[in-house]
């Protein structure tokens, strides 16, 4: 499965969203999470990847809704920032694409076990 892109609006924080908008927030949280600051990373995790709500965070955190929702919204936006620069979540998927294709060509053309598959999967990832 390849994550849309840039498929969620900013106005988004906040409200639900689908599971496909998740996974590429935690994607780009893996990539670019440690470029923010510890509590913005934190606040972000709590949101994105234990479901607490806005109040909930606020809470924890001793702040305001608003404030939670609008350094949500500055995180996303940052992330979207250095994806568009550094492509490296569209790398990565580029990269496990390439590796699979060539999986599958060798494949079709040597009969491979399903553990060679997976072996030989692991360690292109590697490289």
């Amino acid at each position: 499965m390849t994550p849309k892109i840039h498929s969620v609006k900013i106005t988004d924080v906040g409200k639900v969203i689908g599971m496909e908008d998740r996974i590429e927030i935690s994607l780009l949280m893996d990539f670019y999470g440690s470029l923010l600051t510890e509590k913005q990373r934190n606040i972000m995790e709590l949101y994105y990847n234990e479901d607490l709500s806005l109040a909930e965070i606020a809470e924890l955190n001793n702040t305001s809704r608003q404030a939670i929702h609008d350094l949500i919204k500055r995180c996303y936006k940052q992330f979207l920032t250095y994806e568009s620069k550094l492509n490296l979540l569209e790398r990565s998927f580029n990269k496990e694409k390439k590796i699979i294709d060539f999986l599958e060509n060798i494949n079709k053309k040597y009969s491979l076990s399903h553990e060679d598959y997976e072996s030989y999967k692991e360690i292109l990832e590697n490289l």
